[in-house]
């Protein structure tokens, strides 16, 4: 009797020990490698779609080759892109506008048209790895991606002609991306402020998040297998990938932006997020938006904040 209690309980615990294995692979992947939207013109259109008072000014550009792509090698041979725009005057400053999770540059051209009409600067937008016509074998949740825009802005002087003063902006996963760069060591004397909306505390609270609203379940073990597989396979870990951490050590003024009603990256998120910022630091709660629409919803006074905190520093 104690024997076959004994077969069970063995039989049991490789079922369980194979489900979280299982688990943890398709979390990898089903978070890592999900189906990204590549085509420009698609793109566009979403664009368009969300912000159709800005077509003209976009159209413009386009249709005059002053929004364009630029392709780098980065140093591991991955090819990345970005698009850019020349402000209509020379300037030293450039705003570099980082995008969200599975979106695309085109997806923040209203962030975008905010630096170029209204603060007269110029634009980069990089096309983070495996999204757009950049490379890349999985999406980095902005912990890879922090490296990638530290190299594009050391290019920023062979694409508009001079030294830039520069502002990092961005949404969501592009937030997180912002912060983390904050974080470094060595990021680039250029970098004068930055504006982070509505990024996670860390890519495993993110991840702890979603699996307990979407599939009802803790983090142990599947997320642990999950980590342990993308820290074997692409080389970083949930953990250490923590804008918690790094806005601890960032330097330069940073804008926090985050929706009230945001349910994908909680609202509660900024709270901790702007404590552990020491220095010059602001924060705004767009009253009633959710996730990424705080410019949609308060365009008006998202400009005003924008351009008055970034104004002081560049």
């Amino acid at each position: 009797m104690l024997r076959k209690v004994a077969v069970w309980v063995v039989v049991c615990l490789l079922l369980v020990g194979a489900s979280a294995v299982v688990g943890g692979f398709y979390l990898t992947k089903l978070a890592l490698r999900p189906a990204v939207e590549r085509d420009t013109e698609a793109c566009y259109a979403r664009f368009v779609e969300n912000y159709p008072t800005l077509q003209g000014w976009a159209d413009t550009l386009l249709s005059s080759g002053r929004l364009r792509p630029v392709m780098r090698t980065a140093e591991d041979g991955t090819q990345l892109e970005a698009w850019v725009i020349a402000a209509d005057e020379p300037t030293d400053c450039t705003a570099v506008v980082v995008h969200g999770y599975t979106d695309h540059p085109f997806g923040m051209l209203q962030i975008a048209w905010i630096y170029h009409k209204h603060l007269g600067y110029n634009v980069l937008l990089p096309t983070l790895r495996y999204h757009g016509a950049s490379g890349g074998e999985a999406i980095q949740m902005g912990w890879g991606d922090r490296l990638d825009v530290k190299e594009w802005i050391h290019c920023l002087p062979q694409l508009f002609g001079a030294e830039q003063r520069v502002v990092v902006h961005g949404i969501s996963m592009g937030a997180a991306t912002t912060m983390m760069l904050a974080g470094e060591a060595d990021v680039p004397a250029a970098v004068r402020c930055y504006v982070e909306d509505c990024g996670y505390t860390s890519v495993w609270e993110q991840f702890c998040k979603e699996l307990r609203e979407d599939y009802h379940l803790p983090p142990f073990p599947i997320l642990y297998v999950a980590n342990c597989y993308c820290r074997l396979r692409y080389g970083w870990d949930f953990r250490e990938a923590s804008a918690l951490d790094a806005v601890a050590r960032a330097e330069a003024p940073m804008l926090f932006i985050h929706g009230e009603e945001d349910h994908y990256v909680p609202t509660a998120m900024v709270y901790p997020l702007y404590e552990h910022k020491s220095g010059v630091k602001e924060l705004w709660v767009a009253s009633g938006s959710g996730h990424a629409w705080a410019f949609a919803d308060h365009a008006e006074e998202y400009v005003e904040r924008v351009c008055d905190f970034v104004s002081r520093y560049l």
